[in-house]
């Protein structure tokens, strides 16, 4: 199941590392406001090397793939949301115009259609 959510990034909070028993870790929150008729803010976490790898900025329009994880402590449940790849939103950007008969790289195209026997 692959999950995301797509939003602006409204606030990063401060990056958070320890010693467990695996080893260092390190990992950051950020607030995403998800679009929409009722749109919703979401605490991501993103860890280790994750950070630096994917970086998001205030005001970021991105789309995060995410996994939810949730599990039990004395009673209570807690709810993770890990973004495991981050992209930035691409804007309405549209295909450099071509001249007919040029490839992209400007060189002549060649007509294979009529020696193609479909």
């Amino acid at each position: 199941m692959d999950l995301q959510l797509t939003g602006k990034v409204v606030n990063i909070l401060e990056e958070k590392s320890g010693q467990g028993k695996n080893g260092p870790w390190r990992k950051r929150d950020f607030i995403l406001k998800t679009k929409g008729q009722y749109p919703k803010q979401v605490c991501i976490t993103q860890w280790g090397d994750n950070i630096d790898q994917q970086q998001v900025q205030e005001g970021d329009e991105i789309t995060a793939s995410i996994d939810i994880q949730s599990r039990e402590y004395n009673g209570n449940w807690y709810t993770d949301v890990k973004a495991w790849k981050v992209e930035k939103a691409q804007g309405d950007v549209a295909p450099p115009p071509s001249a007919p008969g040029l490839t992209m790289d400007g060189n002549q195209e060649m007509d294979l259609d009529d020696d193609m026997p479909f």
